[in-house]
Parts: structure tokens; C-alpha cells; sequence
């Protein structure tokens, strides 16, 4: 038997279920006087000796990398956000069919009539999963917990709609209650913005401002998603995180929907190759694969025409950042010249051939009623004219330069590759390829230790303002080094536009110098989402642009549950 690496929480919980098939049943709060490590350990052994299994999870979900954190605060990667999603709400939630807000820990909410004060009302029925109530309180020292940089939170930008939220993350204001967010009494808070905010109500939907626990946090600190048990919010309960194994999550019965939760206990399974997705997935032993990358590409073809893999347009864009601190790239013309070098349409269509589109900017197309202003274009020419000018006349005397990418997804490497070779072929220039496990490509991205990095981003909501902001020159999800005063300008300026033509404007001219101007970044290709699963025998799955599939509404059929694991799927 393999033990699960050693977590604290995991310890007690693990062994009342034990025990309870032996007919001893302990309270939660009587087990850890009761019963010492030492006799767990014990117990385990015996269970070992005597064939205890562990139950099989009613779902099992191929999620992608191994996530990174599952603190909503600290998380950034898409496989982080499911899980933590599924764990902490906030006063909204995505709707699992159109991916739009809804009530969450919220029941409703009243709008001034100028937009810009939101008065947000509990539910009576928001508990912590350990019975407390969930109070207007907790949301305050959530979201102050975000604006301060101790945090270390990259997604702290999407509180600075809010009055004076901007201030207290810079230390202007020291004074926490001058931020706009106060809770009037235990059910009732009342959020004043800086302007009126569109999407306001999108951002309290995002793993980054759900709830947490107030008390753990504080007497645990940085080891406090290591205590059992876990006070959360959301539909899911943490049972256990064994690295590079599983993550186990079972039904918080004391979710305020908890009756319209649908699965008991879910795994999900990290793994980054392609070809061990579809090999746990026809082998039975998983049910669903989230994201393209799952997909091995040499199959592409072939799979997309079977009923259980699943195509769709969502909010994503493929390219990659330069760091501009470092020359020869704090040079726009250098930016320019390795961008207009490459063939995009190239790119697409050897390597993506899903749906996905090129991209000559950076915000998708269909994101709102927007419209994004054209960008450079492919002009080899051009290109070389750019770099000439700037001193590197057919590559002569640029220095070695490397391009940063991801070991998951082979798509990655082909790229990287093709890029090289177009760099070698139309600028006589010599690309160093730096490949690097996910979470040590994540802080390396995140420190900005690179020439050129391989990124992407899928949209937090369907507003262009989601891409947008985040190349602001205080926000922690930049990563390039870029600062821009007119861009950030325009995009403020943008993002508290009531008028919808004018709105449209000021960001067109941001995404302008953006993509045009600047080039801070290089957009390749937009994202077309790619999952399989079985819609005969999974049911609570619908696509959508944000490809948002919250797990509590996801189940097997009755059907399904009665075949269970050992089926092979027909290739």
C-alpha cells in the first residue's frame, strides 16, 4: 500500500473512516484527545492485513499539472482554479451552463443608482463546512488579505475597482477601514467601487475572491491548508492531496446547495502527457480530461470526430512576453522585428488544428461587444529593416537569447522549435530553448528569469478588461518588466467608462499600443478549448467561452455507476 505523503489533516480523517467500518465511530472534536498519531498508525496497519480498500470516487478527472497551491490568494493556473473553486466560494458563482455570475454566498445584492455601491446580502444558510456561520466579516478580511503585498497574491488587481483598494496594496493608506468594503452586520456588506465596474460582479466569482477562513489562517499562517480539518465554503471538502497521486474531494454537506451537489467524492488526477490522459481515460480509470494539451496531437484528427471529444470556441489566447529589462529587448524595434518574423498561420495549422485562429492581437475575438484594433501583421522585410535599425544588421552581434516554455504539452516544443528555425531562416538570429517542469516555469515566469516565455491566458470573464488590465504596470500578473503611463491611463480611464462606444475606444487605444506600439508581448493564436468525456454516461458538463465547468453539478449516470471501472472505450 502506498501512504499518502504526510499532511496533518490527513491523518485523522482517514482513520475515523477506518474505524467506522470496524463499527467505531468518534467525533471529530473527541478524535484527537482520543486517539494519538501512534494508534492510527495502528489502525492503518491493521486495515492493511485485513484488505480495507479505499473507496473507489464516484468521478475521476484527469485535471492537468499538479496545482501549484489550492490557496485562492496564492493560485494562478487553471488546474489550481478547479480545485479551489470547488473548495472556497465567493458572493458569486459561475453559472455551469452560460458561465455567467450568479448568487453564490450571496443570496442578492442591490446596485446604486450611479454604480458604483454594491450592497450584498448573505445567505442565513452560509456555513464554514465546521458548522460556523459565514458573516460579512469574513468576506472584509478575505479580500484585505489579498491587498496586502505580504500576501504575495498576482491577482490583486482585480480588487482595485474598489475605493481605495489600490492605496492599501501600495502603503499610500495604511488605514484599512478606508477601503471601500465594510461589512454593515453579519449578513450585509456593503462594497463601494472607484468607478462604475461592468463586470464587478464577474470578479466576485473568481477563485481569487472567494472566502477563507479568518481564524485558521491566523493561528496557522502559511500551514493553515494543512489543518484538519478544513474550514471551506464551497461544495467540496478537502479529504486529501497526495503529491503526484490525487486530490480527493468529498461533498461538504453543509454547503448552502448541498442538495444540488452532485457527485459524493471526486479524484483528480494530475498529469501532463497526453498520451497517459487518453490511455487512464480508455482504460476506464478516469472519466473526463480537461484542455487540448490532454489531447495527443498526432491524433488530433482522428479523435475530434468522435462523439466523445468536444470542441469549442473559448476565451483564450496562446503567445508569448518578452522581458523588457533585459537588452537588447527593452528596444521596441528589436520586439517588432522578431514579431513580424514569424508566420502565424504557419504555427496554426502544423501544429494547433483544433479551431484555433491567428492572432495578430491579443484580445480574443467575441470577447463582449468589442473589437480588438488589428496588430502587426507577418513582414519578414519589414523585420529585418526593424532590426537593422536597431544595430543588428542580418543578426550581426545579437546576443544569446533564450525562450522559456512549459514540459507539459507537446505543443510547447513544437512551437519553440518553429520559432527558432523562422528566427534562424528570416534574421540570421540563434534561439536558445529552455524547457522547465510547470511549477519551476511558474516561478521562473513569475520572477521574470527569462528572455522570452511562452504564456497564456484565458479570461477571468467576457470583458475585454480581463486581458487588458493585466499588462498594467502594477499588476502582478505583467511579468514582463513593461511599464507604460499611457496605457495604464487609457485602460483606467476604459474601465470606468459607463458609455459603451467610448469604452470601447479608450481600451482599443490601449490594446493598440499593446500590440502595435510597444510589444511587450506577441499573441499567436487563439485558443479552441478541447475536453473528452463520454456525454452518454457524464452528465452537468456544457462548454462554454470560458471553459467554466464547475465539478458540483458534473455526475456519472445511473448507467455508468453500475458499470464502473475496468470498461475499455472503443478508440
Amino acid at each position: 500500500m502506498n501512504f499518502p505523503t504526510a499532511m496533518p489533516w490527513n491523518f485523522p480523517g482517514m482513520a475515523r473512516r477506518l474505524l467506522a467500518q470496524f463499527g467505531l465511530r468518534v467525533a471529530a472534536e473527541n478524535f484527537t484527545r482520543l486517539f494519538p498519531r501512534w494508534l492510527f498508525v495502528l489502525v492503518l496497519a491493521f486495515s492493511v492485513g485485513c484488505g480495507i480498500r479505499e473507496r473507489p470516487a464516484d468521478l475521476v478527472i484527469i485535471n492537468g499539472p499538479e496545482p501549484e497551491s489550492l490557496d485562492p490568494a496564492i493560485q494562478t493556473g487553471q488546474a489550481d482554479g478547479r480545485v479551489v473553486g470547488s473548495l472556497f466560494e465567493g458572493l458569486t458563482r459561475y453559472n455551469s451552463v452560460t458561465a455567467n455570475p450568479e448568487p453564490g454566498l450571496a443570496e442578492r445584492w442591490e446596485i446604486s443608482p450611479d454604480n458604483r455601491t454594491y450592497t450584498f446580502f448573505l445567505r442565513t444558510n452560509a456555513a464554514w463546512s465546521t458548522g460556523e456561520p459565514i458573516t460579512a466579516d469574513d468576506v472584509v478580511y478575505s479580500w484585505l488579505r489579498l491587498l496586502k503585498p505580504e500576501t504575495g497574491c498576482e491577482y490583486v488587481g482585480l480588487l482595485f475597482y474598489i475605493k481605495n483598494a489600490e492605496a492599501f496594496n501600495s502603503h499610500s493608506t495604511s488605514d484599512p477601514t478606508r477601503v471601500g468594503v465594510r461589512a454593515l452586520d453579519a449578513r450585509i456588506l456593503r462594497v463601494e467601487l472607484e468607478g462604475p465596474t461592468a463586470f464587478f460582479l464577474d470578479l466576485c466569482a473568481t477563485p481569487t475572491l472567494a472566502v477563507v477562513p479568518r481564524a485558521t489562517i491566523e493561528k496557522f499562517g502559511d500551514r493553515w491548508l494543512m489543518v484538519w480539518p478544513l474550514p471551506v465554503s464551497g461544495a467540496y471538502q478537502l479529504e486529501s492531496w497526495r503529491l503526484n497521486d490525487k486530490i480527493r474531494l468529498r461533498k461538504n454537506p453543509r454547503y448552502w446547495d448541498a442538495a444540488n451537489t452532485q457527485s459524493e467524492v471526486v479524484d483528480l488526477l494530475p498529469c501532463t502527457l497526453a498520451s497517459t490522459a487518453l490511455n487512464l481515460y480508455q482504460t476506464g480509470a478516469a472519466d473526463i480530461v480537461w484542455d487540448k494539451e490532454l489531447v495527443p496531437n498526432e491524433l488530433l484528427d482522428v479523435v475530434l470526430k468522435r462523439s466523445d471529444f468536444h470542441a469549442f470556441n473559448y476565451l483564450g489566447t496562446y503567445f508569448f512576453r518578452f522581458n523588457v529589462t533585459r537588452k537588447p529587448f527593452d528596444d521596441p524595434r528589436v520586439r517588432k522585428a522578431l514579431a513580424l518574423a514569424i508566420n502565424k498561420r504557419r504555427l496554426v495549422e502544423k501544429f494547433a488544428r483544433a479551431g484555433e485562429s491567428v492572432a495578430d492581437h491579443y484580445v480574443p475575438d467575441g470577447t463582449g461587444d468589442y473589437h480588438a484594433p488589428a496588430g502587426l501583421g507577418y513582414d519578414p522585410a519589414e523585420a529585418r529593416r526593424l532590426l537593422a535599425e536597431a544595430g543588428f544588421p542580418g543578426g550581426k552581434n545579437f546576443p544569446p537569447f533564450h525562450y522559456l516554455y512549459n514540459a507539459n504539452g507537446k505543443i510547447h516544443e513544437q512551437i519553440a522549435l518553429e520559432l527558432k528555425e523562422m528566427w534562424k531562416q528570416e534574421l540570421g538570429l540563434n534561439l536558445d530553448l529552455r524547457k522547465l517542469e510547470w511549477k519551476v516555469y511558474l516561478t521562473t515566469q513569475s520572477k521574470t528569469d527569462f528572455d522570452l516565455c511562452r504564456s497564456s491566458w484565458i479570461g477571468d470573464y467576457n470583458d475585454p478588461n480581463t486581458f487588458l488590465d493585466m499588462f498594467m504596470g502594477n499588476n502582478g500578473n505583467n511579468r514582463t518588466g513593461w511599464k507604460n503611463a499611457r496605457y495604464d491611463q487609457f485602460v483606467r480611464e476604459g474601465n470606468q467608462q459607463a458609455d459603451p462606444v467610448a469604452r470601447e475606444k479608450l481600451l482599443r487605444t490601449a490594446e493598440q499600443i499593446l500590440v502595435k506600439e510597444e510589444l511587450p508581448i506577441v499573441p499567436l493564436y487563439f485558443y479552441a478549448g478541447c475536453n473528452y468525456w463520454d456525454p452518454g454516461k457524464i452528465q452537468g458538463i456544457s462548454n462554454n467561452i470560458r471553459d467554466e465547468h464547475p465539478i458540483r453539478v458534473i455526475r456519472k449516470t445511473a448507467a455508468s455507476r453500475r458499470i464502473g471501472l475496468g470498461e475499455t472505450r472503443t478508440p
